[in-house]
């Protein structure tokens, strides 16, 4: 090792949170740096008679706190190199929420430097004493600068840490407000245990950046929810929630008998209306349509952990741990250059992920369940993609009237399984002959059916203008009525 860094910790705040040992070291010591000169026991240390200097200086120039965290870090192993031994003191315990120390720890071994940490009392310590709470019961510890990527749980007491300024508290109120609502009662810590400056106030979440106080030392406690009223909208631990209470022994009649067998066709019919609302580009109809699809997936996840068999956070952690494995090209070191390479690549790893060993496996794969015309394209498409296709639109089209020519030749027979067998086949062909095209035949037909229905109630319109209902038309009657309808583009 060419140098070496010992790390103490001041404690929250209170100078009888220095422990004896951190003293000595930094008595002991020429060389003493300190994260911030912004801690309550700095100016004992000067009274005492201890040399040091601090990083302020540092936050002045970084554009943010990632930037500066790497600077204070480059800093220390510099001054460890040169100096062979120093110290370096941080506010609270040097492995709660000390980022510049995770650091220090991560390329201490590829720097070669010697790291020793003397551990100090952490300001969690300090807020569980002023807060008088049990840690027992679940309790986790936020940086308000992380909010996005590490989340909050209701369900169990929450500490936000870096709450240093009304502008920080403001944002923290905004996320916050994603999982409880405006008037959820928190509570505020400031210098929590340091003897004559802490301040602990109780307030509804709505007013936590109205607190012109709030400085470095802040903290933000936010209690367990008890009602699952009190969480906020969109949360999927509130549905989660919310959806047990109704499987639960006093819950809803309907929903306690419901299993995955009889919940089959309102996910089915979910899954139409969110795309018939795609199809109307109504926006405010989508975002319903897959709030009810979302339950279902709840729901089904909730009979499955009934039954010991899986739960929600089993489903969402399969579906990214799949969404990893199958792009390599963006969470691994695979070159992909175009969307083709991407689809092409997905095939290939679900065909390993999936053991399947033929491309017959592969299509029989695609469920039974789907509509026949989304499963004979998908069966047909992955056909193609091992290269069995038709070379061009004008095979398929020859392909179309092969078949109609067979279905005309037994149409008017007495054998309905070849009938049935024939108009499959025609079917067929139309669906390849879609797919080359790329145009899916499901909305292709979709389109055609509304078509329908306009001019039909076009048809209807102009009955009545002659005092007529379709039902008193002869067929030839309708029929000019049609024309007409077509001849005006309905």
């Amino acid at each position: 090792m060419i140098g070496k860094i010992n790390i103490i910790g001041l404690g929250p705040g209170g100078i009888e949170d220095i422990s004896l040992g951190t003293m000595e070291k930094m008595k002991h010591f020429q060389h003493v740096y300190l994260r911030t000169r912004k801690h309550p026991t700095v100016s004992y240390l000067e009274k005492i008679g201890i040399v040091f200097k601090s990083f302020d200086f540092i936050y002045d120039q970084g554009e943010n706190f990632q930037e500066v965290y790497h600077k204070i870090v480059l800093e220390l192993i510099e001054k460890a190199k040169q100096e062979k031994e120093i110290v370096y003191a941080v506010p609270g315990h040097p492995l709660v929420a000390e980022e510049t120390v995770e650091r220090i720890l991560k390329l201490s071994e590829q720097q070669k430097l010697e790291v020793e940490i003397l551990p100090a009392m952490s300001f969690i310590d300090a807020m569980i004493q002023s807060l008088k709470i049990d840690p027992i019961y679940g309790l986790k510890i936020i940086d308000a600068l992380e909010m996005d990527s590490q989340g909050v749980d209701p369900k169990i007491g929450n500490i936000i840490t870096q709450v240093y300024s009304p502008l920080i508290a403001s944002e923290t109120k905004l996320k916050l407000m994603e999982y409880y609502k405006d008037e959820t009662m928190i509570i505020i810590v400031r210098a929590a245990g340091v003897e004559g400056e802490e301040k602990i106030v109780q307030i509804p979440l709505y007013e936590l950046d109205r607190q012109p106080w709030i400085d470095y030392l802040t903290s933000v406690y936010i209690p367990p929810v008890v009602e699952v009223q009190q969480m906020s909208g969109g949360q999927i631990q509130r549905l989660e929630e919310i959806v047990s209470i109704l499987r639960a022994k006093n819950g809803c009649p309907w929903d306690k008998k419901q299993t995955h067998e009889s919940l089959k066709e309102n996910f089915i019919e979910e899954v139409y209306e969110v795309i018939d609302a795609i199809c109307k580009e109504d926006m405010k109809n989508l975002e319903e349509e897959l709030g009810d699809v979302l339950l279902q997936v709840v729901f089904h996840s909730q009979i499955a952990k009934e039954k010991g068999y899986f739960d929600l956070q089993d489903v969402i952690r399969g579906i990214c741990e799949k969404l990893i494995y199958r792009h390599p090209h963006i969470f691994g070191n695979v070159d992909v250059k175009t969307s083709k390479e991407v689809l092409i690549n997905w095939e290939k790893l679900k065909k390993i992920e999936k053991d399947m060993n033929t491309q017959t496996e592969v299509l029989k794969a695609v469920p039974y369940s789907l509509p026949a015309l989304m499963r004979a394209y998908k069966v047909q498409k992955k056909a193609a993609d091992i290269g069995f296709d038709w070379e061009s639109i004008e095979d398929v089209i020859e392909k179309i009237k092969e078949e109609f020519y067979e279905f005309l030749e037994v149409y008017s027979t007495s054998n309905p399984d070849k009938i049935v067998e024939e108009l499959g086949d025609l079917l067929f062909s139309v669906v390849n002959g879609a797919r080359f095209l790329k145009i899916q035949p499901e909305i292709a037909l979709g389109k055609a059916t509304e078509k329908f229905i306009h001019r039909f109630s076009y048809m209807e319109d102009e009955a009545k203008k002659q005092n007529k209902n379709l039902e008193e038309m002869s067929l030839e009657q309708m029929n000019q009525l049609w024309n007409q309808a077509k001849k005006s583009k309905i």
